[in-house]
């Protein structure tokens, strides 16, 4: 696998308004849309080393779908995301929102893009999140948080 960190861009505003990230992944890109939309391999990937329960998940991967899951920290705190898929392209593209307990009241949340590359086998997959609604430290963290996930995504495909 090999990664290009991006660090969240500035607005014209002078804010941060998401993250951008690059890995490719040694699976062809039909396995890693599957690791999307499938909820044992998003359940095993997605929080890094929380557990996510996949009793507690739902995943309908169609535009128009909803997702949700919850995160269990070692103390037993419950994180809660959701979201709904706006665009579902086998193998190709994935875009969803993602909402969590600091998503201000009545906002979509953030916009996720996925878009998936064939590479001879390979899958060059650029990743993005858009939306403004987090602080440039939300910002880190939440970047810091996708680039654990995406580690353990290769190690769920290099078993595939």
């Amino acid at each position: 696998m090999t990664e290009n960190p991006a660090t969240p861009q500035a607005d014209e505003g002078g804010g941060p308004h998401g993250i951008a990230l690059t890995r490719t992944f040694d699976a062809r890109r039909e396995l890693v849309f599957e690791a999307w939309t499938t909820p044992e391999h998003f359940a095993y990937w997605f929080g890094g080393e929380l557990e996510v329960p996949v009793d507690r998940m739902t995943m309908d991967a169609r535009p128009g779908g909803v997702w949700s899951l919850v995160m269990r920290t070692p103390d037993g705190t419950e994180l809660p995301f959701s979201g709904v898929y706006r665009e579902v392209a086998a193998p190709e593209r994935l875009e969803f929102t993602v909402n969590d307990t600091a998503t201000p009241d009545g906002a979509e949340g953030e916009l996720v893009r996925v878009t998936l590359t064939d590479l001879e086998g390979r899958t060059e997959m650029a990743f993005r999140q858009l939306g403004g609604h987090l602080s440039a430290e939300q910002y880190r963290q939440a970047e810091a948080g996708w680039a654990g996930f995406f580690d353990r995504l290769r190690e769920l495909l290099a078993r595939a």
